[in-house]
């Protein structure tokens, strides 16, 4: 909230003439890090994730006849999404899942760690953003693969309490 009421301020929409402007673009800056740092490891999720589905269906054998990578599966999160998975991280507050999705995995194509706070520049802080969307799309430009085909592959998607729950019953059951 800090981080997005400051940049309000310095783009002149809020009037803040308690706070000074270095002080302002210091908490902006510490806001987008924790963005970042929250993009990094959704990213690593994501990334293991499109590891794991490409592993399942090389091995299954089904698909031979095409070229499944990690990016097959990518494109189908930020572009492919189903429906029930959709609605599912819209209850949860998430409208531009395609953005998350797609600068998570952007992030992940040029960090292998999680950079410290003074590893990166001010002014990359502040536009990360459109790096991090053009580094997911020239992951893309660069990979051959075969883009999924609608309603092709079939998931969910849990909030890790949620998923703990499901391991939980499903223990007790056995």
């Amino acid at each position: 909230m800090n981080s997005s009421r400051a940049s309000l301020a310095l783009q002149g929409f809020l009037q803040d003439e308690k706070t000074p402007t270095e002080d302002l673009d210091k908490t902006l800056l510490l806001g987008r890090y924790a963005e970042i740092r929250m993009l990094f490891y959704i990213g690593k999720d994501l990334i293991r994730w499109t590891e794991q589905c490409t592993e399942m269906v090389v091995n299954s054998g089904l698909f031979g006849h095409r070229r499944m990578t990690p990016e097959t599966f990518a494109v189908l999160l930020v572009h492919g999404l189903p429906m029930h998975v959709r609605s599912k991280l819209e209850a949860w507050g998430v409208l531009d899942f395609s953005a998350l999705f797609r600068r998570s995995i952007g992030l992940h194509v040029i960090f292998g760690d999680l950079p410290g706070t003074t590893t990166m520049q001010p002014d990359f802080l502040r536009r990360y953003h459109r790096f991090l969307d053009h580094w997911y799309e020239q992951r893309l430009r660069e990979a051959f693969f075969s883009r999924p085909e609608p309603g092709e592959f079939v998931f969910d998607l849990y909030a890790s309490g949620e998923y703990t729950m499901m391991l939980e019953q499903s223990w007790s059951k056995s």
